[in-house]
Order: structure tokens, then C-alpha cells, then sequence
């Protein structure tokens, strides 16, 4: 690829390869924005077809977290580290210092948490050699597993896409499709139970059915039919890409709320969507709980305070469905609109500071 064309078309600012020999560390960090402040973004270990692959794979992630931390109102640009390997047999503890003692050398321009294919365990092998890692063990001070965090989001979030859809926020007596039942999405369906929701669920797990089943009453179905089984809302929480030209005519929901990340596989299938009157809350706004709530490490842990924060995903959406209604474009859209608008406000409230500044100079010349 031409690595420095697809920086400047998306406006990346920075690249960063890392390689440790003795560890087998192969990583790539990607920072896209830092206009709202520090980069915040996950590492994720997966094991890629090709070096090309990865590096798309972490600059596309980088640009999401900009979008997901600026909607997410936090102070915060967006950036993401990949490690080329198989999580299950290549992960050494020397792979993660030696990766800390890189993100070390960034001084504070990037802020890493855990994310596929790692763990709170290696969050504390990067804590060893550097400050700037979130998400590490409680006894350090961390939040812990965001799975929570992330799960009371999503409830608050389908509570705002109920209201759009149905006139009331409340989920009492609503069925809800729930593909893929893992931690976030096992933690959602307890705050949809409590609240009274007929759940309807399907996983290629299938103990994480059956765990399911025995605690919230759920429905089972098999994969392929989640989509097209009566419910009020579908709540994609597992693969990406799950809204697509296959699946949109089979839908039969009013609202989509869910936890995976990239549900729409194109674009137009957001627009598709609000063409059919179906309310999409998007990915990055909704499914932001767990990175408001590791967000709130930088100032010193305070549950409390996190929790009332993600609370807000509520009011993000419902902006975004207002801005949705008022320019007459998707909620993908509108999403992306707002996310952009605050980055540029800022830089623009930046520029406006620092040509005064240059002004003032001039004039005591």
C-alpha cells in the first residue's frame, strides 16, 4: 500500500512500527487525531493474513476511536495499536514490556487499553514500564473489566433508540433479538431482564446460550434466524458487518442496538436504513461505555463519576436522531457530522488562540 497517500487522504498523523526480537514483538501503532487531547485506543493481537493487513486493520481502528472518543465527549484523539500473532501461543510477558517501553517513548501522545486478543494481565505487564495504559488489574486502581461498563451503555443507549422508535423509553415487555450473548452482551441482557424484556438469543457458543436461557429466560434460535424473528429491536453484539444486503429485508425490528463494532457493512446500508424508518443507533456512540469508563483512569478511578458519564450515551444518541431528522441523513451520519463538528470547533478555537498569540508577539516587537 502507499502508506503515506492513505495518511494524507484520511488525515492520520502518525505511524509507528515496533519490533522486539527477543519477545517476537511485531506491532503497529496508529495515531489519527489528537486535536481533543491524548490518543486513547485499545491493543489488539490477531493473527493477520499479511503485514499490509495489519497495518490497514490498526489505521482503520485509529480513525474509529477518534469518532467514538469525540462523540463520546471526551477530551481524547483516537489512535490503536495491532501485535501481528496468535494470542493463544505467541503472548510473552517480555512481548508487553517491551511494547510499554514504546508506548513510553510517545511522552503521553498515546494511551493504551486492552481489546481483542488481550487481557487486564497484559495491561499490567505495559503498567510495568509505563503510566500510560488503562484498564490494568483494580488493585492498581483500574476500573477493572470494562465488559460492564460497556454492557450499561448499550442499556442506556437502546433506551434512547426505544424512545425514537417507540415514543417511550421503556423496555418493559419489549423483545429484543440479541446475536451474540458474550460478556458485554451477558451483562446487557441482566439490565434488559431486570427492566421486564423478552429476550431472543442466538451465539455459536453454546454454553453461552445456555447460560442465557437459564438466567433471563431467553429464547434460543439458530444463527441465521436471528434476523428475521419477530422483535422490536435487534441488538447486533457479535461479528461486524451483520447489516447488510442480505440481512435488512429479513429485519422485522423497529431499532437497532448493539455492541458489535462496524455493524453497517457499507455505508448505504446506514441509509438504507433510515429509507426503511428503522432506528440504527451507531456503533461507535453506543457501544463507547467501556472507553468513557477507562477514560476515567487519567483523573484517579471514581466509579460513581464514570457511570454517570456513560449515562450520557442517552443524550449522544438522541442528538443524533434529532440531527438525523433535521438534515434528513442516516444516524451513521449524523453521528459522524457531530463527532466532526466538536474536532473542529476545537481546532478552530486553537487556531483562532494561537494567531492572537502571534498577534500580541508582533505587536510588543
Amino acid at each position: 500500500m502507499e502508506l503515506f497517500t492513505y495518511m494524507e487522504e484520511y488525515d492520520y498523523e502518525q505511524v509507528i512500527f515496533c519490533q522486539d526480537k527477543n519477545s517476537g514483538l511485531k506491532a503497529i501503532i496508529a495515531l489519527h487525531d489528537t486535536t481533543l487531547g491524548p490518543a486513547l485506543g485499545g491493543t489488539r493481537m490477531w493473527t493477520y493474513d499479511s503485514e499490509e493487513e495489519a497495518v490497514i486493520d490498526a489505521l482503520r481502528l485509529a480513525k474509529g476511536m477518534t469518532y467514538k472518543n469525540a462523540a463520546a465527549g471526551l477530551n481524547l484523539g483516537g489512535g490503536k495499536t495491532v501485535i501481528i500473532g496468535d494470542p493463544k501461543v505467541d503472548k510473552n510477558s517480555e512481548m508487553f514490556r517491551a511494547f510499554g517501553r514504546y508506548i513510553q517513548g510517545l511522552n503521553g501522545r498515546y494511551i493504551t487499553a486492552e481489546d481483542v486478543g488481550t487481557t487486564e494481565h497484559d495491561m499490567d505487564h505495559i503498567y510495568m514500564e509505563t503510566d500510560y495504559v488503562t484498564g490494568i488489574s483494580p488493585e492498581f486502581g483500574s476500573s477493572g473489566n470494562p465488559s460492564p461498563a460497556t454492557a450499561y451503555g448499550m442499556y442506556r443507549g437502546m433506551k434512547a433508540a426505544a424512545k425514537e422508535a417507540f415514543g417511550t423509553d421503556s423496555l418493559e415487555g419489549k423483545t429484543i433479538a440479541v446475536q451474540g450473548v458474550g460478556n458485554v452482551a451477558y451483562h446487557m441482557c441482566k439490565h434488559l431482564h431486570e427492566e421486564g424484556a423478552k429476550l431472543i438469543v442466538t451465539d455459536i457458543n453454546q454454553e453461552s446460550i445456555d447460560r442465557a436461557v437459564n438466567d433471563f429466560g431467553a429464547q434460543a434460535v439458530a444463527p441465521d434466524d436471528i434476523y428475521s424473528v419477530d422483535c422490536d429491536i435487534y441488538a447486533p453484539c457479535a461479528l461486524g458487518a451483520t447489516i447488510n444486503d442480505d440481512t435488512i429485508p429479513q429485519l422485522k425490528a423497529k431499532a437497532i442496538a448493539g455492541s458489535a463494532n462496524n455493524q453497517l457493512a457499507e455505508e448505504r446500508h446506514g441509509d438504507k436504513l433510515h429509507e426503511l424508518g428503522i432506528v440504527y443507533a451507531p456503533d461507535y456512540v453506543i457501544n463507547s461505555g467501556g472507553v468513557i469508563n477507562v477514560a476515567d483512569e487519567l483523573n484517579g478511578y471514581n466509579q460513581e463519576r464514570a457511570y454517570k458519564q456513560i449515562e450520557t450515551i442517552y443524550d449522544s444518541l438522541t442528538k443524533i436522531f434529532e440531527i438525523s431528522k433535521r438534515d434528513n441523513i442516516s444516524t451513521h451520519a449524523a453521528a459522524d457530522r457531530m463527532a466532526e463538528e466538536r474536532i473542529e470547533s476545537v481546532r478552530k478555537s486553537r487556531s483562532t488562540f494561537l494567531q492572537n498569540e502571534h498577534n500580541i508577539i508582533s505587536r510588543r516587537q
